[in-house]
């Protein structure tokens, strides 16, 4: 006879959304995976936009954290072609260095849902996205 236990842990497993980390710094990817998975999300990784953009299109995962500067496709040309694919349906979360207000303000105009510079504190990334995705409260 099966362990209820271990449907419980599938059910969970079926259930765990799934999150697109795009991001060409090795540190901050581990980092924010060990994050993630530490509160039972599901982690998919693409190292460039390019990467980045054909997982997101290929896997449809529940949120994307995106930084805006990498090689081969900068986070915004990643966004502006999701939502010219697909509209609005992805949720995304743009993290980067740049200080500067006008590149905020182009990613508030193309839809994102939280925008968060670096270096950020980790519970603040983990609020937005309990808060993007469970509907929770920042």
């Amino acid at each position: 006879m099966a362990d209820p236990k271990d449907a419980t842990k599938a059910d969970a497993a079926e259930d765990s959304r799934r999150i697109l980390i795009v991001d060409d710094d090795p540190d901050i990817i581990e980092s924010v995976r060990y994050a993630l998975e530490g509160k039972g999300y599901q982690v998919l990784i693409a190292r460039d936009g390019n990467q980045g953009l054909a997982m997101a299109e290929r896997e449809s995962p529940d949120l994307i954290i995106l930084d805006m500067m990498m090689p081969k496709r900068s986070g915004f040309l990643v966004m502006e072609k999701l939502r010219r694919s697909s509209g609005d349906s992805h949720k995304i979360i743009m993290i980067t260095a740049n200080e500067g207000n006008r590149h905020k303000a182009y990613a508030e105009i193309l839809g994102v849902n939280d925008y968060i510079r670096k270096p950020f504190n980790m519970d603040r990334l983990l609020e937005s996205v309990s808060r993007i995705l469970e509907g929770e409260p920042s």
